[in-house]
């Protein structure tokens, strides 16, 4: 880290690295759950669903690329090895067992969610304190109340979709 970034950082730099790498781990996860489930989706909508989930894994990618970016800035070394990232995640990883649809948008939500809280997280820890970070933690936020959104509105769709058909069958 810069002599000046130590100087106005006023905070446990250690214990933010340690909250950066957490994240960090979250963002590869996540990068695989939706990559993977958008591959493996089956069901209705699909074919409009697929290429935003993997919208959402490239972001995921993004994300990490910026965090690992503000760790190395920090000083900090990121996590090099996969093997650690579940280890050092606080989210899950929901492996798609079950392929259809609904069951992959809420392991999503259930992974967006987890998120959300990590960067809130992040944001509160640096909020007038390390500015850079803040800004990193509030754009990503951001982007991950998109995603939580975006997929409530596709679980509504595929609820009401559900309706539409058994008030077909009556």
């Amino acid at each position: 880290m810069g002599s000046r970034a130590v100087q106005i950082a006023n905070l446990d730099v250690e214990k933010l690295l340690e909250v950066l790498n957490s994240a960090l781990a979250e963002e590869w996860l996540a990068y695989y759950q939706y990559w993977i489930g958008a591959r493996l989706m089956e069901g209705p909508m699909r074919s409009e669903v697929e290429p935003e989930l993997l919208l959402h894994a490239d972001q995921e990618l993004n994300h990490a690329v910026m965090v690992v970016d503000r760790i190395i800035q920090l000083g900090g070394t990121p996590i090099i090895d996969p093997k650690d990232w579940l280890k050092h995640a606080g989210c899950a990883y929901e492996a798609p067992t079950d392929p259809y649809i609904e069951e992959i948008l809420k392991q999503n939500l259930n992974g967006e969610r987890c998120a959300i809280s990590r960067y809130q997280q992040i944001a509160e820890m640096t909020n007038g304190k390390d500015y850079s970070t803040y800004q990193m933690a509030v754009t990503i936020l951001n982007e991950e109340l998109e995603h939580e959104e975006d997929i409530e509105s596709w679980l509504k769709d595929i609820e009401r979709l559900k309706d539409d058909i058994r008030k077909f069958r009556l």
